[in-house]
């Protein structure tokens, strides 16, 4: 007798995660505490007790009721930083437990406390900071750094992000950022200079899927690929180099440039620009501030850059916020910098220095 299979789904073709969802965290009913170990589970049932905690039990699960939500950081607070990651909530809907949200009660906490992060999501925006070619002493390009206007107060890319991965939507709030970014700054960029956009590789599972929302903001807004650079973020935290170098191939063929951010940081081992051969890397502001002409610092930054320069890669000094420090890195090959002494970040791009960065 032949067995027949059902057909395997169809691909979409853009990712399923490509726009933000709404956060889950309105509406609980309450939040099933528990965990796997029976010594913490004792403790966790002491520490609500400890606190006058209201709550049910429910098998294994002790159900806390949302009037004792604001309780949940003096909660975590009673375990150490390994015990606290083993201290699971699923959310609790008409009496009923929604496992597909079940994740550590400190990304919970998170949760509770960011129900801003879909809201604000639609009111990003974008400062940008110059990056200057050294020789020419002329704006290259400028980097695209994320904010967001919320209830009357500017929020940063750190608590973007945070709140991204806190709500399970990093690979959403990711692709939101670059295709936003390409079409804001983009189209107020001077003629001839490059935009920078921060992409994290480990959003992307399959470039030839992920990535095309971001080639068509591109196409929507006229976009010169050649005048585009997407900059590698984390890369440590992505050993998959099999997968970036293909992510990487994939802007490249469609004429982007590539970038490795925080070299010398432990972001980007020296191994990554061999084996994935970027166009530019960024040197790590903590290797260039405060450095000075007896700084011990200066033998390694001039061994990076001469490494990249070998490998045929250009060399971005970050982090510049004095003139000695400008002229060190200028006197050791550094191909751009960018810093505040360059530029702060600004809503505007400039189209040349300000004479007081020349000096």
């Amino acid at each position: 007798m032949r067995t027949t299979h059902p057909s395997p789904p169809t691909v979409a073709a853009t990712c399923d995660c490509q726009a933000i969802q709404p956060v889950v965290a309105p509406g609980l009913d309450g939040l099933a505490l528990y965990t796997a170990s029976s010594h913490l589970q004792r403790k966790l049932w002491l520490t609500l007790e400890a606190h006058h905690l209201a709550f049910q039990t429910q098998g294994s699960a002790f159900i806390l009721l949302p009037e004792n939500f604001a309780a949940l950081g003096a909660v975590l607070d009673s375990f150490s930083t390994t015990e606290r990651h083993e201290v699971l909530a699923t959310p609790w809907h008409g009496g009923h437990p929604d496992p597909w949200h079940t994740a550590p009660l400190d990304q919970w906490l998170h949760r509770l406390t960011t129900p801003w992060f879909a809201e604000a999501c639609q009111h990003i925006y974008f400062e940008v900071q110059p990056i200057v070619h050294l020789d020419r002493l002329e704006v290259y390009g400028h980097e695209a750094l994320v904010r967001a206007h919320w209830a009357g107060q500017t929020l940063g890319a750190g608590p973007l992000l945070q709140a991204a991965a806190t709500h399970g939507q990093a690979r959403a709030f990711d692709a939101h950022a670059r295709r936003n970014a390409i079409t804001q700054v983009y189209p107020i960029l001077p003629p001839g200079q490059r935009l920078f956009i921060n992409f994290s590789p480990s959003v992307v599972y399959n470039p030839d899927i992920c990535l095309q929302t971001t080639f068509e903001a591109c196409r929507q807004v006229g976009a010169d690929f050649s005048r585009l650079v997407f900059e590698v973020t984390e890369s440590e935290a992505f050993p998959d180099l099999t997968l970036l170098r293909r992510i990487l191939e994939r802007y490249r063929a469609e004429g982007a440039q590539v970038a490795l951010d925080d070299l010398g940081a432990g972001h980007t081992s020296l191994a990554y620009l061999a084996e994935l051969q970027p166009d530019l890397v960024k040197l790590d502001r903590a290797l260039i501030h405060g450095l000075h002409a007896a700084d011990p610092r200066l033998a390694l930054v001039q061994a990076l850059i001469t490494y990249a320069h070998d490998l045929d890669i250009r060399v971005v000094a970050e982090g510049i916020e004095t003139a000695g420090e400008l002229a060190l890195v200028t006197a050791l090959g550094s191909d751009y910098a960018q810093g505040y002494y360059l530029g702060r970040p600004a809503t505007q791009p400039v189209e040349q220095l300000s004479s007081g960065a020349l000096r």
